[in-house]
C-alpha cells in the first residue's frame, strides 16, 4: 500500500473514532437529561395537601402497609421456606460433585467404590442424623456442650412449628458434606463396611457435637463457642475442618496406597483416570456452594447477594492463585492443583462470606489457592497419602477461612483469639477421637482391604461391579453376532 493510501486510511480511522466519541457524549447527555426529567414529577403531580386524600365516592380506601402487616409477614415466611429448601437441594447436589471429583482423581478400578461411598454417606448419614445427630446438635443444651433432646425430631413441637422440617433438611445436607469429605482421603484401600461405620459415627456424633458448640443456638440452646462470639457463618470449621481432620486421622491409620512411595521415600505418581470427570465435579460443587453459603441465611433476604459475590470471587481467586503457584513451583500449570485451588477458595470463604468485603473475599481466595498447593506437597512429603487433596482443601483451608473471618471482619464483633480457639478446639476434638475410632475398627473388623484386593481394585472385590465393563460390547454366548 502506498504512503498516500496509508495516510488516507489513518485519516478515515481517526474520523470514525472522533465521530464515535462525539456520538457517545451526545447520547450520554441526552440520556442524563431524560433521566432527570423522568425523576421530576410533572406540575400536576405535585405533593398533595396535608391530610389523607379522600377516596372516590362509592369506593373503599386503599389498603395500607400497616393493614397488610400479617399478609406481608406470611409472604416473607413462605419465601424463607422456599429459599431454604432450594438451598438445601443445591447442597444435596454437591454429593454428586464430590463423587465426580473423587472418582476422576482416583483410578478406574475403584470408581464404583467411590460412588457407592458417596451415596451411602448421604443415605446412612441421613438416618443417623435424624435418629441422634440433630438432637445432639440442636436439642436442649443447658451445658453448652451438646443437646440432650429432640432425637428423631421429637420434643420440638413439629405439629406447631413446620419450619423445623425445612431447617432439618438444610442441616442434614451439611452433615452429609462433612461425612463425605473423608471418602477421597481414604480412597482405594478402605473396606466398604468399615467406611459405613465411619459415616454413621461422624453424622450421629462427631459433626453434631462440634456443631452444637458453634451453632447450637440456631434453633435451641447455645454452645460454648457460640457464646464466646465464634464466627463460622456457613461452616469452614464446623463442616469442612471437621471432615478434613477426620480425613487426616483416617489416612494416617490406613497408611499409603501400595507403591505410592518408593524405597527412597519419594512419592510416585498415581494419576487419576479422568480429569474431565473431576473438572465436572468441581463445577457442580461450585454451583452447589451458592446454596451452601447464601442458603445459610435460612431466609430470603438481601444479604444473599453479597454472600454469593464473595463466594464466587474467592473461588475464582483460589483457582488463579493455585495455577500461578503450581506454575512457579512445579513448572507447569498443573490441572489438579487448579481444581483444588477453586475448592480451597470456596472452603475458605465459607466462614466469612457474610462479614467481609468483596476485596477481602478475593484476598482470602488468593491465600487459599497458595496454601492448598503447599499443603498438598507437605502431606506428600510426610507420607500422608491423600489421593484427592481433601485434607489440604478442607482441613487446612477450613482453618484459614475461619481465621480470616476474624482478620477481615467488618461487623466489629470478630475476635482473632476466639477464632483461633474454635480452630484449635476442632482439631483437638476431632482428630484424636477419629484416630481412636479408626484404630478400633482396624483392630476388630479391619479397616484396610487385602493387598490382593487393592491391586485388583475394590470395585469387583467389594461390589461385584465394574464402572467400565471390559466385555460390555462383546457378543454373549448363544447370541448371534451383530
Amino acid at each position: 500500500m502506498s504512503e498516500a493510501r496509508k495516510s488516507r486510511a489513518r485519516h478515515l480511522m481517526r474520523s470514525l473514532l472522533w465521530s464515535m466519541a462525539v456520538g457517545l457524549v451526545v447520547f450520554g447527555l441526552l440520556t442524563a437529561s431524560h433521566a432527570q426529567e423522568a425523576a421530576s414529577p410533572p406540575p400536576e403531580a405535585a405533593a398533595p395537601a396535608e391530610g389523607p386524600a379522600a377516596a372516590p365516592e362509592g369506593t373503599e380506601p386503599a389498603p395500607t402497609v400497616e393493614g397488610n402487616a400479617e399478609a406481608i409477614k406470611l409472604v416473607q415466611s413462605h419465601a424463607d421456606f422456599a429459599w431454604t429448601l432450594v438451598a438445601a437441594f443445591l447442597v444435596f447436589i454437591m454429593q454428586a460433585g464430590f463423587a465426580m471429583v473423587e472418582t476422576g482423581l482416583t483410578r478406574a478400578k475403584n470408581a464404583v467404590n467411590i460412588c457407592m461411598k458417596n451415596l451411602m454417606d448421604f443415605c446412612a448419614g441421613s438416618l443417623a442424623y435424624w435418629i441422634i445427630g440433630f438432637g445432639v446438635m440442636f436439642g436442649a443444651n443447658p451445658s453448652g456442650w451438646f443437646g440432650t433432646s429432640g432425637f428423631m425430631l421429637s420434643d420440638f413441637g413439629v405439629d406447631k412449628d413446620p419450619w423445623l422440617f425445612a431447617f432439618w433438611m438444610f442441616q442434614v445436607v451439611f452433615a452429609a458434606t462433612a461425612a463425605t469429605i473423608v471418602s477421597g482421603a481414604m480412597a482405594e484401600r478402605t473396606k466398604f463396611v468399615s467406611y459405613l461405620l465411619y459415616s454413621v459415627f461422624i453424622s450421629a456424633l462427631i459433626y453434631p457435637i462440634f456443631g452444637s458448640w458453634a451453632w447450637g443456638g440456631l434453633y435451641k440452646g447455645g454452645g460454648w463457642l457460640e457464646k464466646l462470639g465464634f464466627i463460622d457463618f456457613a461452616g469452614s470449621t464446623v463442616v469442612h475442618s471437621v471432615g478434613g481432620w477426620a480425613a487426616l486421622a483416617g489416612a494416617i491409620v490406613l497408611g499409603p496406597r501400595l507403591g505410592r512411595y518408593g524405597k527412597d521415600g519419594k512419592p510416585r505418581a498415581m494419576p487419576g483416570h479422568n480429569l474431565v470427570l473431576a473438572t465436572l465435579g468441581v463445577f457442580i460443587l461450585w454451583f452447589g456452594w451458592f446454596g451452601f453459603n447464601p442458603g445459610s441465611t435460612t431466609a430470603a433476604t438481601k444479604d444473599t447477594a453479597l454472600i454469593a459475590v464473595n463466594t464466587n470471587l474467592a473461588a475464582a481467586a483460589g483457582a488463579v492463585a493455585a495455577m500461578i503457584t503450581a506454575w512457579i513451583v512445579l513448572k507447569k500449570p498443573e490441572a489438579t492443583m487448579m481444581l483444588n485451588g477453586a475448592l480451597a477458595g470456596l472452603v475458605a470463604i465459607t466462614a466469612p462470606c457474610n462479614n467481609v468485603t468483596p476485596l477481602s473475599g478475593v484476598l482470602i481466595g488468593l491465600i487459599a489457592g497458595v496454601l492448598v498447593v503447599f499443603a498438598v506437597l507437605f502431606f506428600d512429603k510426610i507420607k500422608v497419602d491423600d489421593p484427592v487433596g481433601a485434607i489440604s482443601v478442607h482441613g487446612v483451608n477450613g482453618a484459614w477461612g475461619t481465621l480470616a473471618a476474624g482478620i477481615f471482619d467488618t461487623s466489629g464483633s470478630g475476635s482473632i483469639t476466639v477464632q483461633l480457639t474454635g480452630i484449635v478446639a476442632c482439631f483437638i476434638f476431632v482428630f484424636p477421637v477419629m484416630w481412636v475410632f479408626f484404630k478400633l475398627i482396624a483392630s476388630t473388623i479391619g479397616l484396610r482391604v487385602s493387598p490382593e484386593e487393592e491391586v485388583d481394585g475394590l470395585d469387583m472385590h467389594e461390589h461385584g461391579n465394574e464402572a467400565y465393563a471390559s466385555d460390555a460390547f462383546k457378543t454373549l454366548p448363544g447370541e448371534a453376532p451383530v
